[in-house]
């Protein structure tokens, strides 16, 4: 079902549904109000305004009181480029269906399409944002939804563009359903807990698809991360779950699927990491479970950069990546089993399909290269298989320890 046609069905049932307590108030051009500010200041509180077809030339819209903004066909609100748009004051506002552009640009004051402050129980929905410095800013808010929205940016600079989805000081909050492109991080969270980020697709942004940092207790889920600058930046959080993720074609010379930097505590199962320079690039993470993800053809499946303790590595499938694992330190207490690993080359003698040989997923060629990053020319010859084979057979520069001692010998089916 089309993004229209869901609006349509959705402004019906709101229709339908109104309660003889509250007002339906018109706004058009040929109106008794004509402007969507004269509506809001006539309108009683839990009124809707029922926005026509149209163009709206207005900024700084304020709604400081509880009211639905209704689109009808996707009335265009067009700021001029002159500031922010729309700003939600007040409790239990809805705005639905309306088309909105030409937000103004200024390196002093985070100009929005709509900036949503102190606000409880809102709901931001089918909603058009174009030519936009912020997408939706919500700042010490609460308890609502932002949902199924298309953000579209036209940012070609991180410094002269804004995000696409942010949560500032915010919880509780739910971000369903909602596309963002070319803007310069899709979806950003900075001190807001207990979020839930589900079934977003974030892609072509100028920096991360998803930006977090301070943020606890959230839910990330079945969002798709595809083609950003340098992919997912998870930073100094804990509590963390992502599940069903797809973080694809994500590729440059500082570029991941995701960074998890001071991560702990979480959990990162069922996702699929493809096509990235790094699948995932871990740093000082601790006690987060990796389990049943697939990580296929990436530069690197995972980057561990040292004090990263107490991570389990279980059920993933490892396919076709130019390196498994780069592990930079001596001691490992890391567990890694009966993950799948497409390199590797043992045998299972008495078929209960693990393999009878232990694998090491770190390659000596691959601790060169972190080490002499032009080094990397040399990949597929003859002399790399020599170091590498000698590596397995007495390590040296990497923990004795570190091995999957129950390798699958086939892929393993996820759900």
């Amino acid at each position: 079902m089309n993004f229209f046609r869901l609006h349509n069905i959705s402004l019906i049932i709101f229709l339908l549904s109104s309660t003889v307590y509250s007002q339906v108030i018109e706004v058009c051009k040929s109106c008794d109000i004509s402007t969507i500010k004269e509506g809001i200041l006539q309108a009683e509180d839990h009124d809707t305004l029922l926005i026509k077809k149209g163009t709206y030339k207005e900024y700084n819209i304020d709604v400081n009181k509880p009211l639905t903004l209704l689109g009808e066909d996707f009335p265009v609100i067009d700021g001029e480029l002159k500031g922010e748009i729309i700003k939600v004051t007040a409790d239990n506002v809805t705005l639905d269906g309306l088309f909105i552009i030409n937000v103004g640009t200024s390196y002093t004051e985070d100009y929005a399409a709509v900036r949503v402050i102190r606000s409880k129980n809102f709901l931001i929905q089918n909603l058009v944002l174009e030519k936009l410095f912020f997408g939706i800013y919500l700042e010490k808010s609460s308890d609502g939804r932002v949902y199924h929205n298309k953000i579209i940016g036209d940012a070609e600079e991180e410094y002269n563009s804004g995000n696409g989805i942010q949560l500032w000081y915010s919880q509780n909050i739910e971000v369903d359903k909602n596309i963002v492109t070319h803007v310069r991080d899709g979806i950003y969270l900075e001190f807001s807990n207990f979020c839930k980020i589900t079934n977003n697709i974030s892609s072509h942004n100028i920096r991360y698809g998803l930006h977090f940092m301070f943020s606890n207790d959230d839910l990330y889920e079945r969002n798709t991360f595809q083609n950003n600058g340098a992919g997912v930046a998870v930073m100094f959080s804990k509590k963390i779950e992502m599940y069903h993720n797809i973080f694809k074609d994500n590729w440059g010379s500082a570029s991941f699927g995701v960074l998890l930097k001071e991560i702990n505590d979480s959990e990162i199962i069922g996702n699929i990491f493809e096509s990235n320079t790094i699948g995932i690039n871990i740093e000082g993470s601790n006690r987060i479970n990796y389990k049943n993800n697939d990580f296929i053809n990436n530069g690197w499946a995972i980057k561990s950069r040292g004090a990263c303790y107490a991570n389990h590595f279980i059920n993933n499938n490892f396919m076709y990546n130019s390196f498994d694992l780069a592990y930079n330190s001596k001691l490992n207490d890391n567990k890694f089993e009966s993950n799948y690993w497409s390199n590797y080359t043992g045998y299972d003698l008495d078929k209960d399909g693990v393999g009878d040989v232990p694998y090491r997923p770190v390659k000596l060629f691959s601790y060169v290269v972190n080490r002499t990053p032009e080094a990397i020319i040399l990949l597929r010859s003859l002399f790399i298989d020599i170091i590498d084979f000698s590596e397995k057979v007495s390590p040296v520069f990497t923990p004795d320890n570190l091995l999957d001692a129950k390798p699958k010998m086939k892929m393993i089916a996820h759900d």
